[in-house]
């Protein structure tokens, strides 16, 4: 549709490019999302559409739910993740792994999706709002969902060693985040 000249925009969140269908494994509810992760290959044809820019931006798809709702069995589970915290990190696989530069990778979380809603946000400029994050890029630590901040702590992405780590999140010129080390 875009290739046709149709003003569409479309995203993806990070367990659609970083996870396949055999995260859930034996029917690990944590995995259960919606829509459902698919295969390898679509895993890498959303890669791809990232690369190319037929895929616009990179949303977290934070829908957190309370632990009973995803320790059902499989079919009756509820589905979501949390995606906030890991966000970042799993982003940043892309450009880890070689498919975008850093600035691709961020451009995709921040400016791109501000310049698709009309916002005057997405980076740092004179007259606009002082938003930002700072992180180590290459700081490698583990996801570990006891450790997240989210009060739900159903992740995907539980166990996995990843690279970049958040150290101060700022929004308005406010410091709302900052790590203890």
């Amino acid at each position: 549709a875009k290739a046709r000249g149709l003003r569409i925009t479309c995203d993806t969140a990070p367990p659609y490019f970083a996870l396949n269908e055999a995260a859930i494994g034996d029917y690990r509810t944590f995995a259960k999302l919606c829509p459902p992760l698919r295969g390898e290959s679509d895993r890498q044809a959303i890669v791809a559409g990232l690369i190319d820019g037929t895929i616009d931006c990179i949303a977290s798809d934070h829908r957190p739910q309370d632990e009973e709702a995803k320790r059902l069995p499989f079919t009756q589970a509820a589905s979501g993740g949390i995606g906030l915290e890991t966000m970042l990190a799993i982003t940043l696989e892309l450009h880890h792994n070689g498919h975008l530069s850093l600035i691709e990778a961020l451009r995709l979380l921040t400016q791109r999706p501000a310049d698709l809603m009309g916002l005057k946000a997405g980076r740092l400029a004179a007259g606009r709002p002082a938003d930002l994050v700072l992180f180590e890029p290459d700081r490698g630590w583990k996801i570990i969902r006891e450790e997240l901040s989210s009060k739900s702590k159903n992740s995907p992405f539980d166990e996995r060693p990843v690279q970049g780590r958040v150290i101060r999140t700022v929004i308005d010129g406010r410091t709302v985040f900052a790590t203890e080390d």
